[in-house]
Formats: C-alpha cells, sequence, structure tokens
C-alpha cells in the first residue's frame, strides 16, 4: 500500500511541476507559433493573439493542424486557452492559499494564546463563518464587489480561512503541551519565540497537506464560478468558462468538451495525490 500511494504522490508532483511549465510558458509559445504562421499569411500583421483572433477559416476545426486540439466556436485555438486557463486557475488557488493560511495561521494562534475576552469572540466568529456554504457565500461576496480575478480571490479567501483557523487551533491545543514546549516555556521562553520555533516548524507539514487538497477544491470554485457566469470574464480563458462555452455544442462535437474537464480533474486529482503523500510521508516520520 505504501509504494502504491508512492506512486501517486510521484504522478501528482510531476503533472503539477508539468501543468505550472504548460500555464507559463505554454501560450507565449503557441503565440509565437502562431504569429509567424498568421505573419505568412497577412505581412502587414504586428502580433496576432491566438487566445482572442482566430487560427482558422473554420469553427470547431478537429484537432490537428495549426489548432493541435482543435478550435472552438469562435475560431479560438483551444490548446492556448487551456494554458491560459491554467495560468488563472493556478494564480487564483495559490493566491487564496497564501492568503487563507496567513489569515488562518494568525487567528488560529490568537485563538489559542490570546486573552478569554478575545479569544472567546475570534472562535465564535470562526465558527459562524461555517454556517455559510462556500459557494453560496462567494457568490454573494462577487455580486457585492463585482467581478473579475481580483473579486474571485477575495470571495474565495474569504471562504477559505476559518477551515485553516478550526485546524491551526486543533494542532496548537495539541502541541502546546509537548514536553519541549512547557520546558521552554518553563525557562522563560515568550509566547512569540514558542510559536515560530517550537509549534510552527511542527505543523508545517501538517499545513502544508491540508493546503494541497484545498487548494484542489479552490480551483474548483473558480471553475464552478467561471462556469455560472460570475468568476473571470470572458474574453479572459479559464476552464470554467470554457466547459461552459463547449456544453452548448457538446452533442456536436464533445471532443470540446473533453480538454477542460480532463485537464481539470487531473488537477484535483494530482492535488489530492500529494496532499494524501504528504500526510503518510508525515505520519511514517512520526511514528
Amino acid at each position: 500500500m505504501k509504494r502504491k500511494r508512492d506512486w501517486f504522490l510521484i504522478f501528482g508532483v510531476v503533472y503539477l511541476v508539468l501543468l505550472a511549465g504548460f500555464a507559463t510558458f505554454g501560450p507565449a509559445i503557441r503565440k509565437a507559433q502562431l504569429t509567424t504562421t498568421a505573419k505568412q499569411l497577412d505581412p502587414t500583421l504586428r502580433e496576432y493573439d491566438p487566445v482572442m483572433d482566430r487560427v482558422s477559416a473554420k469553427i470547431h476545426a478537429p484537432p490537428g493542424g495549426e489548432a493541435i486540439l482543435g478550435t472552438d466556436e469562435l475560431q479560438r485555438d483551444i490548446l492556448t486557452r487551456l494554458a491560459a486557463g491554467a495560468r488563472i486557475s493556478l494564480f487564483v488557488g495559490f493566491t487564496v492559499q497564501i492568503i487563507a493560511v496567513v489569515v488562518g495561521v494568525t487567528i488560529g494562534m490568537l485563538g489559542v494564546f490570546a486573552p478569554r475576552w478575545l479569544r472567546g469572540p475570534i472562535l465564535r466568529f470562526t465558527d459562524g463563518m461555517f454556517a455559510f456554504p462556500d459557494i453560496l457565500l462567494a457568490v454573494l461576496i462577487i455580486s457585492a464587489i463585482g467581478f473579475g480575478v481580483l473579486p474571485v480571490i477575495a470571495a474565495l479567501a474569504i471562504t477559505a480561512w476559518p477551515s485553516i483557523t478550526r485546524l491551526t487551533v486543533t494542532q496548537v491545543a495539541t502541541l502546546k503541551d509537548r514536553e519541549y514546549v512547557v520546558a521552554a516555556k518553563a525557562a522563560g521562553a515568550p509566547t512569540i519565540y514558542l510559536i515560530f520555533k517550537h509549534i510552527l516548524p511542527q505543523m508545517t507539514s501538517v499545513l502544508m497537506a491540508y493546503s494541497m487538497i484545498e487548494l484542489a477544491g479552490t480551483i474548483l470554485a473558480e471553475s464552478t464560478l467561471s462556469f455560472l457566469g460570475i468568476g473571470v470574464q470572458p474574453p479572459e480563458a479559464t476552464w470554467g468558462n470554457m466547459i461552459f462555452n463547449a456544453r452548448l455544442n457538446m452533442n456536436s462535437y464533445p471532443i470540446e468538451l473533453l480538454w477542460p474537464c480532463l485537464l481539470l480533474s487531473l488537477t484535483i486529482f494530482a492535488l489530492n495525490f500529494v496532499g494524501d503523500g504528504i500526510i503518510a510521508r508525515s505520519d511514517a516520520k512520526s511514528r
């Protein structure tokens, strides 16, 4: 079982590295390639944007030729839009998780070490946040502040930090009673020293594993919001709005629906594999 789990972890890490490279360099490389082809057809063309403009005289072009994965209903290159969607999904996901970890760990530490008059309201407010379904709360926030990448990040970060806070409170409540922490406190070490020297290092693997799993949920939530038309707006390419557009023509051109769904599913699986792998290795070391 351990060997099988390790293979899942290797798959997840390799896939995520390739996805990051695809998201970083894919649009630029593909744009340069298509610009060269377009300039051969039109020498007066200065720059060509394959995400926005045509790559072929045919809509819904099948895979092959200049459009490796085909074109959509507006004659846009699907491969380039997948890379642009990966860039947005990873940017939104990692940004949201960084904000959620910083805010969640800070509030969680306050929920354990702050005076009782402050600790109580903090923990009650955190518990109250779980009363709102995450996706519905995100929809409400975006409706109030507007559409786009930054509103999506803000909405998803607001819904993400309470779970990190609860995890932090649970972990710290256990770690603060460990012998080495009690000994350091008895020696006169301040609370801030205990947190950064003894508690946070012990929480790193748990936070990393949990953040990977939460990152999968964040990417899925961003795609859901874009699918509903209230996330990142066209003409920006996201996996969510690509799925929505492909769904309208799924009976005639099902292959166009396959690519964004496949990439989204593999990304979620890979992130969960990495998270589970980190937890397994952490448990093995603790034994």
